[in-house]
């Protein structure tokens, strides 16, 4: 990362921080947080809701510097937790997407040309990975599994205890503050591509799985809680009307997963894909219509027939399907 980095906390984390009271869970338990926000920390999320058991993963990984991997399907707001986790700590966080065109020059940094002076010299600027080790700094490595070999082995000496961090290029050895922590998140647990779902995944070192101290799982949640979230995401919903529309779409989303485990369906719908489709109802008017933007036309021709069937079954009302394209001479 070029340039100076922007304000940080110098200090360690010393505000104590109520679990009840920061996370709405029915917990004692009191963590050490920051008590100024910078412009790192992300910004807090007043109606997202936490699942107990992966915020207390997530909790240690802050409170006792445990390496935390969070594995889950798509949309179930892996990173949201974790973001959410550091906004109510004040603790800077900065996100990492581990895509395909990500190398270990971007993580460890690079030789560039800058201007000194008025005149053109080469110098290493450092990579994400050595800024965020110097300071108190949450580093989320985003779709983990996803991550080129040679980048992943990059990181493999920070999920050690001690964890200090070596630039070759720099005959440096980097200790990292001691408010540093790091996390992931992944759809799979290192095992590649196994339903379909995940393509570009793949199979990871398991002496680096193995690394991870704390691997937490966020899967779907239940029907009334993942009420709760959409409800809290798109207020206007929120009287006895927009509640059983709600519900309505969530028992859709419940049939979709239940459809791909046996096979009937190929894609499944995420909670994300329920609230896109609970803002495109207020957009459109028409839950229907909005069904067919929002998921419906995502899926495979041949499934259609079987999501009418499961629109039909929660909304009382027959799914009209578009009208098929005329052939052209």
């Amino acid at each position: 990362m070029k340039g100076t980095p922007a304000r940080m906390h110098t200090d360690l984390p010393g505000e104590r921080i109520s679990v009840r009271d920061a996370f709405g869970i029915d917990s004692t338990l009191v963590v050490n947080g920051f008590r100024e926000r910078t412009e790192h920390v992300p910004d807090v999320d007043d109606s997202y809701r936490f699942n107990p058991d992966v915020t207390l993963a997530v909790l240690a990984g802050f409170a006792h510097n445990r390496r935390v991997l969070v594995q889950g399907l798509h949309g179930t707001g892996k990173s949201s937790h974790i973001e959410q986790v550091a906004a109510r700590l004040n603790w800077p966080c900065v996100r990492v997407n581990l895509d395909g065109h990500l190398s270990r020059l971007d993580l460890v940094g690079r030789d560039a040309v800058v201007l000194r002076e008025g005149k053109q010299v080469t110098e290493f600027c450092e990579g994400i990975v050595p800024w965020a080790v110097r300071g108190p700094v949450a580093l989320v490595l985003d779709e983990y599994d996803a991550g080129r070999p040679d980048v992943m082995f990059v990181i493999q000496r920070l999920l050690e205890r001690d964890g200090r961090f070596t630039l070759l290029d720099r005959n440096l050895v980097l200790r990292p503050h001691p408010a540093f922590r790091l996390f992931a998140t992944a759809n799979t647990v290192g095992l590649g591509n196994l339903n379909g779902l995940y393509h570009g995944t793949q199979r990871l070192n398991q002496a680096q799985i193995d690394r991870w101290d704390v691997v937490a799982s966020l899967n779907y949640l239940p029907p009334d809680e993942e009420i709760a979230i959409v409800l809290a995401r798109v207020p206007e919903l929120a009287d006895d009307a927009g509640r059983a529309l709600v519900a309505a779409m969530v028992a859709v989303a419940g049939l979709t997963r239940a459809g791909f485990r046996a096979g009937d369906l190929s894609t499944v719908m995420s909670p994300r894909t329920v609230i896109t489709w609970a803002e495109n109802t207020g957009i459109f008017g028409d839950p229907a219509l909005a069904f067919r933007l929002s998921f419906s036309n995502k899926c495979d021709e041949a499934e259609q027939p079987v999501l009418a069937e499961y629109f039909q079954r929660c909304f009382d009302r027959e799914l009209e399907q578009p009208a098929p394209l005329a052939a052209t001479a």
